[in-house]
Protein backbone atom coordinates (compact mmCIF):
# COMPACT_ATOMS: atom_id res chain seq x y z
CA UNK A 1 0.00 0.00 0.00
CA UNK A 2 1.62 3.27 -1.10
CA UNK A 3 0.69 6.13 1.66
CA UNK A 4 0.90 9.39 1.10
CA UNK A 5 3.44 10.60 4.26
CA UNK A 6 2.65 13.89 3.71
CA UNK A 7 -1.04 13.38 4.74
CA UNK A 8 -1.30 15.43 8.56
CA UNK A 9 -2.04 11.89 10.04
CA UNK A 10 0.98 10.26 8.92
CA UNK A 11 3.13 13.33 9.74
CA UNK A 12 1.93 13.87 13.75
CA UNK A 13 2.18 10.06 13.50
CA UNK A 14 6.76 10.09 12.51
CA UNK A 15 6.69 13.09 14.80
CA UNK A 16 5.57 11.26 17.71
CA UNK A 17 7.86 8.91 17.09
CA UNK A 18 10.49 11.31 17.23
CA UNK A 19 9.40 12.42 20.14
CA UNK A 20 9.46 9.00 21.79
CA UNK A 21 12.74 8.41 20.75
CA UNK A 22 13.81 11.71 21.73
CA UNK A 23 11.90 11.51 25.60
CA UNK A 24 13.83 7.94 26.08
CA UNK A 25 17.07 9.19 25.45
CA UNK A 26 16.90 11.77 27.85
CA UNK A 27 15.62 9.71 30.50
CA UNK A 28 18.20 7.36 29.70
CA UNK A 29 21.21 9.56 30.29
CA UNK A 30 20.32 11.63 33.15
CA UNK A 31 19.66 9.24 35.54
CA UNK A 32 22.80 6.91 33.84
CA UNK A 33 25.30 9.54 33.74
CA UNK A 34 24.91 10.72 37.42
CA UNK A 35 24.97 7.08 38.56
CA UNK A 36 27.95 6.39 37.14
CA UNK A 37 29.31 9.63 38.17
CA UNK A 38 28.49 8.81 41.78
CA UNK A 39 29.63 5.38 41.58
CA UNK A 40 33.45 7.22 40.29
CA UNK A 41 33.03 9.66 43.58
CA UNK A 42 32.27 12.95 42.10
CA UNK A 43 30.45 15.03 44.93
CA UNK A 44 26.38 15.61 44.55
CA UNK A 45 27.03 19.46 43.39
CA UNK A 46 29.55 18.55 40.83
CA UNK A 47 27.35 15.91 39.57
CA UNK A 48 24.43 18.31 39.31
CA UNK A 49 26.75 20.70 37.51
CA UNK A 50 27.83 18.51 35.40
CA UNK A 51 24.47 17.36 34.05
CA UNK A 52 23.19 21.20 33.94
CA UNK A 53 25.55 21.09 30.77
CA UNK A 54 22.62 19.19 28.52
CA UNK A 55 20.53 21.93 29.41
CA UNK A 56 23.44 24.71 28.85
CA UNK A 57 23.10 23.17 25.44
CA UNK A 58 19.52 23.67 25.24
CA UNK A 59 19.56 27.26 26.19
CA UNK A 60 22.26 28.13 23.76
CA UNK A 61 20.41 27.01 21.32
CA UNK A 62 17.19 28.71 21.63
CA UNK A 63 19.30 31.97 20.62
CA UNK A 64 19.80 30.87 16.68
CA UNK A 65 17.45 28.42 16.11
CA UNK A 66 14.34 30.41 14.78
CA UNK A 67 16.33 31.38 11.69
CA UNK A 68 16.71 28.09 10.48
CA UNK A 69 13.81 26.83 10.93
CA UNK A 70 12.34 30.04 9.22
CA UNK A 71 14.99 29.25 6.24
CA UNK A 72 15.62 25.51 5.60
CA UNK A 73 11.97 24.50 7.63
CA UNK A 74 11.47 21.75 10.08
CA UNK A 75 12.65 18.29 8.55
CA UNK A 76 16.04 19.49 8.19
CA UNK A 77 16.52 20.71 11.18
CA UNK A 78 14.67 17.41 13.21
CA UNK A 79 17.27 15.44 11.18
CA UNK A 80 20.18 17.64 12.24
CA UNK A 81 19.22 17.55 15.44
CA UNK A 82 18.70 13.81 15.65
CA UNK A 83 22.38 13.40 14.30
CA UNK A 84 24.06 15.56 16.63
CA UNK A 85 22.31 13.07 19.65
CA UNK A 86 23.24 10.31 18.18
CA UNK A 87 27.24 10.68 17.48
CA UNK A 88 27.40 12.34 21.22
CA UNK A 89 25.48 8.75 22.57
CA UNK A 90 27.46 7.03 20.93
CA UNK A 91 31.08 8.60 22.17
CA UNK A 92 29.84 8.36 25.96
CA UNK A 93 31.33 5.02 26.63
CA UNK A 94 34.43 5.59 25.05
CA UNK A 95 35.37 8.16 27.37
CA UNK A 96 34.56 8.25 30.95
CA UNK A 97 35.72 11.63 32.07
CA UNK A 98 33.90 14.62 33.50
CA UNK A 99 35.14 16.94 31.46
CA UNK A 100 34.00 14.96 28.51
CA UNK A 101 30.91 14.20 28.89
CA UNK A 102 30.35 17.77 29.93
CA UNK A 103 31.12 18.46 26.05
CA UNK A 104 29.31 15.52 24.71
CA UNK A 105 26.39 16.50 26.92
CA UNK A 106 26.25 20.08 25.25
CA UNK A 107 26.44 18.02 22.31
CA UNK A 108 22.85 16.35 23.35
CA UNK A 109 21.36 19.40 24.31
CA UNK A 110 22.02 21.39 21.28
CA UNK A 111 20.82 18.15 19.07
CA UNK A 112 17.66 17.79 21.32
CA UNK A 113 16.69 21.12 21.72
CA UNK A 114 16.68 21.59 18.09
CA UNK A 115 14.55 18.60 17.05
CA UNK A 116 11.93 19.98 19.81
CA UNK A 117 11.94 22.91 18.88
CA UNK A 118 10.99 21.95 15.54
CA UNK A 119 8.53 19.30 16.23
CA UNK A 120 6.74 21.18 18.78
CA UNK A 121 6.27 24.17 16.56
CA UNK A 122 5.51 21.81 13.01
CA UNK A 123 2.64 20.21 15.35
CA UNK A 124 1.39 22.96 17.20
CA UNK A 125 1.07 24.90 13.64
CA UNK A 126 -0.43 22.22 11.55
CA UNK A 127 -3.39 21.28 14.15
CA UNK A 128 -6.97 23.17 13.71
CA UNK A 129 -7.72 24.77 17.41
CA UNK A 130 -10.10 22.16 17.95
CA UNK A 131 -8.06 19.60 17.74
CA UNK A 132 -4.84 21.45 19.83
CA UNK A 133 -5.22 20.36 22.98
CA UNK A 134 -5.56 16.62 21.89
CA UNK A 135 -2.34 17.03 19.20
CA UNK A 136 -0.47 18.69 21.40
CA UNK A 137 -1.48 16.17 24.54
CA UNK A 138 -0.43 13.39 22.29
CA UNK A 139 2.75 14.83 21.89
CA UNK A 140 3.21 15.10 25.79
CA UNK A 141 2.07 11.83 25.83
CA UNK A 142 5.32 10.35 23.33
CA UNK A 143 7.62 12.11 25.36
CA UNK A 144 6.53 11.07 28.50
CA UNK A 145 6.18 7.46 27.60
CA UNK A 146 9.79 7.77 26.13
CA UNK A 147 10.80 9.34 29.17
CA UNK A 148 9.41 6.86 31.27
CA UNK A 149 11.14 3.94 29.08
CA UNK A 150 14.58 5.98 29.45
CA UNK A 151 15.34 4.72 33.00
CA UNK A 152 15.19 1.24 32.96
CA UNK A 153 18.47 1.72 30.74
CA UNK A 154 20.29 2.08 33.91
CA UNK A 155 19.55 -2.22 34.21
CA UNK A 156 21.15 -2.57 31.03
CA UNK A 157 24.80 -1.52 32.70
CA UNK A 158 25.00 -5.64 33.85
CA UNK A 159 25.58 -6.36 30.34
CA UNK A 160 28.06 -3.50 29.65
CA UNK A 161 28.33 0.00 29.82
CA UNK A 162 27.98 0.46 26.22
CA UNK A 163 25.03 -1.46 25.60
CA UNK A 164 22.02 1.45 27.06
CA UNK A 165 24.20 3.67 24.69
CA UNK A 166 24.26 1.73 21.39
CA UNK A 167 20.00 0.93 22.01
CA UNK A 168 19.27 4.58 22.11
CA UNK A 169 21.27 5.20 18.94
CA UNK A 170 19.82 2.27 17.56
CA UNK A 171 16.51 3.64 17.99
CA UNK A 172 17.20 7.30 16.75
CA UNK A 173 18.60 5.79 13.33
CA UNK A 174 15.66 3.52 13.02
CA UNK A 175 13.68 7.38 12.98
CA UNK A 176 15.65 9.40 11.40
CA UNK A 177 14.94 6.91 8.52
CA UNK A 178 11.23 7.03 8.82
CA UNK A 179 11.59 11.74 9.20
CA UNK A 180 13.66 11.72 5.54
CA UNK A 181 10.72 10.32 4.12
CA UNK A 182 8.28 13.31 5.33
CA UNK A 183 7.62 16.60 2.96
CA UNK A 184 9.37 19.68 4.39
CA UNK A 185 7.46 22.46 5.34
CA UNK A 186 8.10 25.75 6.46
CA UNK A 187 6.72 28.25 9.51
CA UNK A 188 3.97 31.03 8.17
CA UNK A 189 5.56 34.78 8.10
CA UNK A 190 3.25 37.88 9.25
CA UNK A 191 2.39 40.32 6.88
CA UNK A 192 5.28 42.58 8.48
CA UNK A 193 8.71 41.29 9.98
CA UNK A 194 9.35 42.61 13.53
CA UNK A 195 12.53 42.81 15.60
CA UNK A 196 12.87 39.81 17.86
CA UNK A 197 12.89 42.16 20.58
CA UNK A 198 9.47 43.53 19.64
CA UNK A 199 7.89 39.90 18.89
CA UNK A 200 9.33 38.38 22.30
CA UNK A 201 7.81 41.90 24.04
CA UNK A 202 4.60 41.08 22.86
CA UNK A 203 4.43 37.47 23.59
CA UNK A 204 5.54 37.93 27.12
CA UNK A 205 2.80 40.66 27.31
CA UNK A 206 0.11 38.18 25.79
CA UNK A 207 1.28 34.91 27.47
CA UNK A 208 2.96 35.23 30.10
CA UNK A 209 1.42 33.08 32.35
CA UNK A 210 1.01 30.06 29.37
CA UNK A 211 4.97 30.17 29.24
CA UNK A 212 5.50 29.95 32.38
CA UNK A 213 4.58 26.30 32.68
CA UNK A 214 8.24 25.88 30.31
CA UNK A 215 10.24 27.27 33.12
CA UNK A 216 8.44 24.69 36.10
CA UNK A 217 8.41 21.55 34.04
CA UNK A 218 12.54 21.65 32.74
CA UNK A 219 13.14 22.60 36.74
CA UNK A 220 11.04 19.63 38.09
CA UNK A 221 12.55 17.43 35.19
CA UNK A 222 16.06 17.67 34.90
CA UNK A 223 15.63 17.91 39.39
CA UNK A 224 13.72 14.80 39.36
CA UNK A 225 16.06 12.81 36.81
CA UNK A 226 19.33 13.91 37.80
CA UNK A 227 19.02 14.81 41.79
CA UNK A 228 16.48 12.05 43.16
CA UNK A 229 19.24 9.22 42.84
CA UNK A 230 21.39 11.28 44.88
CA UNK A 231 18.40 11.86 47.29
CA UNK A 232 16.96 7.90 46.80
CA UNK A 233 20.63 6.53 47.22
CA UNK A 234 20.88 8.75 50.44
CA UNK A 235 17.74 7.61 52.17
CA UNK A 236 18.55 3.85 51.46
CA UNK A 237 16.83 3.24 48.55
CA UNK A 238 18.50 0.88 45.93
CA UNK A 239 20.02 1.56 42.71
CA UNK A 240 16.88 -0.89 41.19
CA UNK A 241 14.36 1.02 42.77
CA UNK A 242 15.59 4.38 41.83
CA UNK A 243 15.54 2.34 38.48
CA UNK A 244 11.74 1.99 38.75
CA UNK A 245 10.34 4.55 40.60
CA UNK A 246 11.89 7.52 37.96
CA UNK A 247 9.86 5.80 35.33
CA UNK A 248 6.16 6.38 37.25
CA UNK A 249 6.52 10.12 36.65
CA UNK A 250 6.64 9.72 33.31
CA UNK A 251 3.49 7.05 33.01
CA UNK A 252 1.36 9.62 35.94
CA UNK A 253 1.95 11.76 32.70
CA UNK A 254 1.35 9.16 30.07
CA UNK A 255 -2.15 8.88 31.50
CA UNK A 256 -2.72 11.97 32.02
CA UNK A 257 -1.91 13.77 29.28
CA UNK A 258 -4.94 13.14 26.67
CA UNK A 259 -7.41 13.26 29.16
CA UNK A 260 -5.86 16.83 30.69
CA UNK A 261 -5.55 17.84 26.67
CA UNK A 262 -9.15 17.13 26.03
CA UNK A 263 -10.77 18.74 29.02
CA UNK A 264 -8.50 21.38 27.86
CA UNK A 265 -10.22 21.63 24.79
CA UNK A 266 -13.38 21.70 26.56
CA UNK A 267 -13.77 24.12 29.61
CA UNK A 268 -10.37 26.24 29.35
CA UNK A 269 -6.39 25.75 30.04
CA UNK A 270 -6.07 28.21 32.18
CA UNK A 271 -8.33 26.50 35.03
CA UNK A 272 -6.92 23.20 34.28
CA UNK A 273 -3.84 25.03 34.53
CA UNK A 274 -4.65 26.28 38.14
CA UNK A 275 -5.26 22.64 39.50
CA UNK A 276 -3.18 20.53 37.92
CA UNK A 277 -0.72 22.86 39.92
CA UNK A 278 -2.44 23.01 43.31
CA UNK A 279 -2.47 19.13 43.15
CA UNK A 280 1.21 18.70 42.13
CA UNK A 281 2.42 20.86 44.60
CA UNK A 282 0.77 19.07 47.14
CA UNK A 283 2.07 15.67 45.80
CA UNK A 284 5.62 17.10 45.80
CA UNK A 285 5.41 18.00 49.36
CA UNK A 286 4.38 14.86 50.74
CA UNK A 287 7.48 12.84 49.01
CA UNK A 288 10.07 13.12 51.72
CA UNK A 289 6.98 11.94 54.48
CA UNK A 290 7.40 8.77 52.61
CA UNK A 291 10.61 8.22 54.25
CA UNK A 292 12.42 4.96 51.97
CA UNK A 293 9.58 3.68 51.50
CA UNK A 294 9.37 2.53 47.72
CA UNK A 295 5.67 2.48 47.07
CA UNK A 296 4.44 5.24 49.08
CA UNK A 297 7.14 6.85 46.49
CA UNK A 298 5.99 5.28 43.67
CA UNK A 299 2.36 6.44 44.63
CA UNK A 300 2.79 9.93 45.42
CA UNK A 301 5.79 9.89 42.13
CA UNK A 302 2.24 8.98 39.49
CA UNK A 303 -0.11 12.02 41.31
CA UNK A 304 2.57 14.42 40.88
CA UNK A 305 4.07 13.15 36.81
CA UNK A 306 0.24 12.89 36.06
CA UNK A 307 -0.82 16.42 37.28
CA UNK A 308 2.24 18.67 36.33
CA UNK A 309 3.59 15.97 33.40
CA UNK A 310 1.43 18.01 30.89
CA UNK A 311 2.42 21.40 32.04
CA UNK A 312 4.76 21.95 29.10
CA UNK A 313 2.44 20.77 26.23
CA UNK A 314 -0.61 22.45 27.45
CA UNK A 315 1.10 25.81 28.31
CA UNK A 316 2.51 25.78 24.54
CA UNK A 317 -1.33 24.60 23.56
CA UNK A 318 -2.69 27.69 25.29
CA UNK A 319 -0.27 30.08 24.37
CA UNK A 320 -1.11 28.81 20.56
CA UNK A 321 -4.81 29.79 21.81
CA UNK A 322 -4.31 33.21 22.65
CA UNK A 323 -1.28 34.62 20.13
CA UNK A 324 -1.35 35.38 16.76
CA UNK A 325 0.06 32.49 14.33
CA UNK A 326 3.34 34.46 13.14
CA UNK A 327 3.84 34.55 16.39
CA UNK A 328 4.40 31.19 17.26
CA UNK A 329 7.68 30.25 16.16
CA UNK A 330 8.61 33.10 18.64
CA UNK A 331 6.73 31.82 21.67
CA UNK A 332 8.56 28.64 21.14
CA UNK A 333 11.72 29.85 21.29
CA UNK A 334 10.62 32.00 24.53
CA UNK A 335 9.37 28.44 25.93
CA UNK A 336 12.85 26.36 25.03
CA UNK A 337 14.46 29.06 26.70
CA UNK A 338 12.52 28.98 29.95
CA UNK A 339 12.68 25.43 29.66
CA UNK A 340 16.44 25.24 29.26
CA UNK A 341 16.84 27.95 32.33
CA UNK A 342 14.38 25.44 34.83
CA UNK A 343 16.85 22.70 33.37
CA UNK A 344 19.89 24.49 34.21
CA UNK A 345 18.86 25.33 38.02
CA UNK A 346 17.42 22.15 38.60
CA UNK A 347 20.32 20.16 38.87
CA UNK A 348 22.27 23.05 40.56
CA UNK A 349 19.77 24.13 43.34
CA UNK A 350 19.12 20.51 43.85
CA UNK A 351 22.27 19.33 44.30
CA UNK A 352 23.70 22.35 46.06
CA UNK A 353 20.79 21.56 48.30
CA UNK A 354 21.27 17.61 48.74
CA UNK A 355 24.82 18.67 49.64
CA UNK A 356 24.70 21.48 51.73
CA UNK A 357 21.09 21.84 53.60
CA UNK A 358 18.58 19.22 53.89
CA UNK A 359 18.15 15.84 51.45
CA UNK A 360 14.08 16.81 50.99
CA UNK A 361 15.08 20.47 50.35
CA UNK A 362 14.48 19.66 46.70
CA UNK A 363 10.83 18.65 47.08
CA UNK A 364 9.83 21.19 49.06
CA UNK A 365 11.23 24.19 46.95
CA UNK A 366 9.50 21.89 44.01
CA UNK A 367 6.24 22.43 45.47
CA UNK A 368 6.71 25.95 46.29
CA UNK A 369 7.08 27.07 42.98
CA UNK A 370 4.31 24.85 41.90
CA UNK A 371 2.32 26.61 44.54
CA UNK A 372 3.27 29.65 43.24
CA UNK A 373 2.43 29.07 39.41
CA UNK A 374 -1.02 27.84 40.36
CA UNK A 375 -1.92 31.17 42.58
CA UNK A 376 -0.43 33.01 39.81
CA UNK A 377 -3.34 31.59 37.58
CA UNK A 378 -5.45 33.60 39.63
CA UNK A 379 -4.70 36.76 38.05
CA UNK A 380 -3.84 36.12 34.63
CA UNK A 381 -6.60 37.89 32.41
CA UNK A 382 -6.60 37.42 28.28
CA UNK A 383 -5.16 40.32 26.75
CA UNK A 384 -6.15 41.70 22.99
CA UNK A 385 -3.02 41.01 20.96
Amino acid sequence: MNLNLSNSNYKLIILIMVIVVAGMSQGMLLPLLTILLDRSGVSADANGLNAAALYIGIFSTMFFIEKPVRRFGYKPVIMVGMGMIILATCLFPLWQQTAVWFVLRLLVGVGDSALHYATQLWIVTSSPKEHRGRNISLYGMAYGLGFSLGPFGITLLKIGIWFPFLITSGFFVIVLLLVQKLTNERPERGERVEAIHKRASKVFRLAWFPLLTSLLFGYMEASMNSNFPLYGLRVGLHESNIGVLLPIIGVGSLIMQLPLGIWSDRIGRRSILIVTGFIGALAFACIPLAGSNPWWIGLLFGVAGGMVGSFFSLGLAYAADILPRHLLPTANVIASIQYSVGSIAGPLIGGFAIGYLHVASMFYFISFIYLLFALSGLIFKHKAA
